[in-house]
């Protein structure tokens, strides 16, 4: 069992991985902050954009097909990553990387729902695999900056073929989940590409005029939503989705506009951009584990608030001061904030949903933390080309300080 856990965590992590890998290469793939942003969106857009299908893929065909599928998609488009002569086709190979990933996501939760129907040995379970996971996601920059100044960017990619390869070894032994019959909801598919892909384009490259267009085809989702096959079932929606997002739009917000900050103001090397969010990295790699026991113990509500409340915290203090010192403990803050979040937010959504919509329960928890990724980068991004890290900072402060209150009590 052991293995298996390990496995699918490894999966995971190298999703989360690729959304931060590339942050601290940033300035070596190009130098349009446009490009920039697109190199890290194009994955985060795709990525969130087909959760909610991949979840439902999971539970329709099953997880354990559905799971290998995408971690062998993750690993030949990686070496194909590596090989890109352009921003261009980067960016493009970035957002089948993305598809790729999420097939993993609600497979591999829908898994281990499957191998530990004990809900406290599932949380515990869920604990491990975030905290493995966690670990790609922060982990990244630090790997990122070490690989970019020592081999060049193009083995940040490389690096996930081993990493994919030993993930499908220790996953062998997934459990076989019977698929569940129905129909793939293409209404509500792609009118949910369509409303985060204008949203994204509109804030990156202040087509503003798009907005109406994202309104538009987000009303035509809700709508189709409505019937009694549709993609997201409605008992599924809660405020835990909305706390997902939030803390995604606070970390990946946070990490892009530091990355840059680190490099262009502070004039830190790629190598020790990477160790300067050592801080933040260290309190995901065992802080998971714990909050997994505590969450069994207690519930989650309150180490999902406290969370919330430390990330906040972090990114203020962050945004009032420029010393090094307190960049430190800010960084801090936000790790352990985090790694309390997260796998509250996972045993809360996942936990409560019925086993055979663990998977499109999964994927809806994942596609709201992948919207608030992209609204991140790009508000956030808009915002530094506009203002000042600062004003960044204290908005993606004040946004996490919201998902204390947002975050549902049962």
């Amino acid at each position: 069992m052991a293995r298996l856990l390990t496995g699918l965590s490894l999966g995971y992590f190298l999703v989360m991985l690729d959304t931060t890998i590339v942050t601290v290469a940033l300035p070596s793939l190009s130098s349009s902050l446009s490009d920039q942003q697109w190199i890290s969106n194009g994955y985060t857009l795709t990525f969130a954009a087909f959760l909610l299908t991949a979840g439902a893929w999971s539970d329709r065909f099953g997880a354990r097909r559905v799971f290998f599928a995408g971690l062998t998609s993750f690993a030949v488009l990686s070496l194909l990553s590596a090989f890109a002569f352009s921003p261009a086709v980067l960016i493009t190979f970035r957002a089948l990387l993305g598809v790729a990933g999420a097939l993993l996501v609600p497979s591999s939760l829908s898994l281990i729902a499957t191998a530990y129907p004990s809900a406290a040995a599932r949380a515990k379970a869920m604990g491990v695999w975030a905290a493995v996971s966690g670990t790609g996601l922060v982990a990244g920059p630090l790997l990122g900056g070490l690989l970019t100044q020592t081999f060049g960017w193009r083995a940040i990619f490389l690096v996930n073929v081993p990493v994919a390869a030993v993930a499908l070894a220790l996953s062998r032994s997934a459990p076989a989940t019977p698929p569940k019959p129905g129909r793939v909801d293409l209404v509500g598919q792609i009118s949910a590409v369509v409303a985060l892909s204008t949203l994204t384009y509109a804030l990156v490259e202040s087509a503003f005029w798009l907005l109406l267009v994202s309104v538009v085809a987000a009303a035509v989702f809700v709508v189709s939503q409505r019937r009694p096959d549709a993609m997201l079932p409605r008992r599924l929606l809660s405020r835990g989705l909305l706390a997902g997002a939030i803390v995604n739009f606070g970390l990946s917000g946070v990490l892009f506009v530091l990355s840059l900050y680190f490099q262009e103001t502070r004039g830190y090397s790629p190598s020790s951009t990477g160790l300067a969010f050592l801080p933040l990295t260290i309190p995901t790699a065992f802080n998971p584990i714990f909050t997994g026991r505590l969450v069994a113990r207690i519930g989650p509500r309150i180490p999902a608030v406290s969370g919330f409340v430390l990330m906040a915290s972090g990114t203020l203090l962050q945004a009032l001061s420029s010393a090094p010192a307190l960049s430190v403990v800010a960084l801090a803050l936000l790790g352990f904030g985090v790694s309390l979040a997260i796998p509250s937010l996972l045993t809360s959504v996942v936990g409560s949903a019925p086993p055979e919509l663990a998977g499109i329960a999964g994927g809806a928890l994942n596609a709201s933390r992948q919207t608030g990724a992209v609204l991140g980068v790009a508000i956030l991004g808009a915002l530094l080309s506009a203002t000042t890290t600062s004003t960044a900072l204290v908005v993606a402060g004040v946004v996490l300080l919201a998902g204390a209150f947002l975050f549902p009590k049962s």
